[in-house]
């Protein structure tokens, strides 16, 4: 399973997906319709065989290539980040799936993953890997934590909290709220009409207030960040950037106000060299922070520069992504998974910089499954399922 999901879809049709390599390993048709709907359910998504894939959220369209790989029943099943984009229950529900794969020994399980702390407690034998891709430690978990636990939290690499030699630390304690910077009242949208995405949502957020939005896959945080952005427009209600719709506001004067890092980076990649992603559309003095910015997120213009955005690794693409919202230092952050792929390293740093900006006044809403970034931003949590506001719509 690869780190995207989307680039492993290759039907229209959810159910589809899933009998593709039931189909091309021969399987009989009746096996395959008994198979389909049995792996959906593995994954949480029942009762979706008939939509259309491109119509998923993040996590469900995650789900799904999971049910893609568990389908065949392989002997070898190879998995990377498989868990970045799902809710802590889809999480859960995946590694009680993975346990009960290792206690039946019914495949060999190669697993890329940064949640140490469900995936540790998995493996049989532990490779760590360093920033140069060489071995580091590998041996079996006990005996890898035993002789190199602070050698592999210096080199980034994420540890089991129980033996972390060295957690991170949270943003300081959030100030109170500012008036008002965005509000969403009543706002309705669906991108298939009939099949409401949010009902009737209500959201007000003040300047450099610190915000995470949660809740299930499917449950409307990303739609609810790109409205409140502009980049759609709700079919009832309204949304306010200060005093105005965003979404009639032209692009090169919206993006000084609110920046949007959408959760794949790559759908908002314009061109084939780093240097120029992030220099894209800059005024001078936006030009002069590109470099303190790209330290920051550890992709110096020096080693990173010349490189196309389409051939760094997953957590890099992500940082990439952040870098030209930061660089503008809007009045609005909205990100979408930013701590998605992310070492220590790349966690810190990023968690760094976003304390620089709310503690400068800009206000952050993070649309996260990432409990850690959750605790640490230290702000308002605002829950969403099934298309409401379940919690923590009022400051």
């Amino acid at each position: 399973m690869f780190q995207d999901p989307a680039s492993q879809l290759v039907m229209e049709r959810v159910e589809d997906d899933v009998a593709f390599g039931l189909e091309s390993r021969a399987w009989p048709v009746d096996r395959m319709r008994a198979r389909v709907p049995e792996a959906l359910g593995e994954v949480g998504l029942p009762g979706l065989g008939r939509r259309r894939s491109t119509t998923l959220s993040g996590g469900q369209q995650q789900r799904l290539a999971l049910a893609g790989a568990l389908a065949p029943r392989p002997a070898i099943l190879v998995l990377d980040e498989p868990t970045a984009n799902l809710d802590p229950t889809g999480t859960s529900t995946f590694f009680d799936r993975l346990r009960a794969l290792r206690e039946a020994r019914g495949a060999t399980i190669v697993l890329v993953e940064h949640r140490s702390e469900q995936a540790w407690p998995l493996a049989d034998l532990v490779l760590a890997l360093g920033s140069d891709g060489r071995p580091i430690e590998l041996g079996a978990p006990d005996e890898v934590l035993a002789r190199g636990a602070a050698r592999l939290a210096a080199e980034g690499i994420w540890l089991p909290a129980a033996v972390d030699p060295a957690p991170p630390a949270a943003l300081p304690p959030a100030p109170i709220p500012g008036p008002p910077l965005v509000t969403a009242l009543d706002v309705s949208f669906a991108y298939v009409p009939g099949r409401p995405v949010l009902d009737a949502v209500g959201l007000v957020v003040g300047a450099a207030e610190r915000v995470a939005l949660v809740g299930p896959n499917g449950s409307g945080k990303s739609t609810l960040a790109r409205l409140l952005v502009g980049l759609l427009r709700p079919d009832g209600g309204l949304v306010r950037l200060g005093s105005v719709d965003p979404a009639r506001l032209p692009a090169a004067v919206l993006a000084r106000h609110a920046g949007y890092v959408f959760q794949e980076p790559e759908a908002q990649f314009l061109t084939a060299r780093v240097a120029d992603e992030v220099t894209l559309g800059l005024t001078p003095e936006e030009r002069r922070r590109v470099a303190e910015v790209m330290d920051a997120l550890r992709l110096p213009l020096a080693a990173f520069g010349d490189r196309s955005p389409y051939t760094l690794s997953g957590g890099e693409k992500r940082r990439l992504s952040l870098a030209p919202a930061l660089v503008r230092r809007p009045d609005l952050l909205v990100l979408d998974e930013p701590t998605f792929g992310q070492d220590r390293r790349g966690y810190l740093g990023l968690l760094a910089i976003l304390g620089e900006r709310v503690a400068s006044g800009t206000a952050l809403i993070a649309a996260t499954h990432d409990e850690r970034l959750v605790r640490d931003l230290g702000g308002r949590t605002v829950a969403l399922d099934g298309g409401r506001v379940v919690a923590g719509a009022i400051a």
